[in-house]
């Protein structure tokens, strides 16, 4: 009986602590459905049609939490999504509970070190992540652009309280269509580290997937990533294909 009235606080004390966007959505499940093992085929958790949003969820061979897939479609065009991406101080307005976004090193013009500290579920302390993400640009034979994350979690000394995510793999796929919007496709792992019941990650994976990309969609529609300063690669649009 107590466990249960644990789990209930702690399920309340999640919902409480999700972004205004995501508490707005539809239904998020249950406890039941956050404490299910999928198997490794892709499992759809969520199909926003009005939105274009669609996510799956599956449960890979040697990974602890569960991976996740997007596919949605984002109103804007390559270059406001590309502005929106790099604009690293910016995460904070629409990233999964960033508290801090900062980027450490520019190695390239394709590729960044950036520092995230997330904030966490009441009862839980924040976490943080160092993150290298590598654009593979388009180019006149290559209509998407691929963006590759990978946590580096040995990048900077720990910073305690905060706990270091130990894995956070992600690859996004943004390819112009000729309707003027972007299709994003994202595939991706977390690992939150430290010690998080598995049902509670679980609701972390489950529901940050769509809110992110919801939050982006509301980010591009702002128009402040219409115009800004010169990218540092070439993109491309639907129209430069044809």
């Amino acid at each position: 009986m107590k466990g249960l009235l644990l789990k209930g606080l702690v399920l309340c004390a999640m919902l409480l602590s999700l972004p205004t966007f995501a508490a707005s959505t539809d239904d998020e499940g249950n406890l039941e459905e956050f404490q299910t093992r999928y198997g490794s085929e892709w499992h759809q958790i969520r199909h926003d049609s009005k939105r274009n949003i669609t996510t799956w969820m599956r449960q890979e061979d040697g990974k602890t939490f569960r991976s996740f897939k997007i596919q949605a479609e984002l109103e804007g065009s390559m270059e406001a999504v590309t502005r929106l991406m790099l604009d690293f101080p910016g995460y904070d307005k629409w990233y999964w509970q960033v508290m801090t976004a900062q980027l450490l090193k520019q190695v390239s013009s394709t590729e960044y070190v950036v520092y995230l500290v997330h904030r966490a579920p009441v009862g839980l302390p924040n976490r943080d992540v160092v993150l290298r993400g590598v654009v593979v640009p388009q180019s006149r034979s290559l209509k998407a652009l691929t963006l590759k994350i990978v946590a580096e979690p040995n990048y900077l000394p720990q910073k305690p309280p905060y706990v270091r995510m130990p894995a956070q793999e992600m690859t996004s796929r943004f390819t112009p269509l000729d309707n003027g919007k972007v299709m994003l496709e994202t595939e991706g792992y977390v690992d939150p580290g430290g010690n998080v019941p598995l049902w509670a990650a679980n609701f972390v994976q489950r529901s940050a997937p769509y809110a992110i990309t919801l939050a982006m969609q509301r980010r591009l529609r702002s128009g402040d990533y219409d115009q800004g300063k010169p990218l540092p690669f070439p993109v491309y649009g639907s129209n430069d294909y044809r």
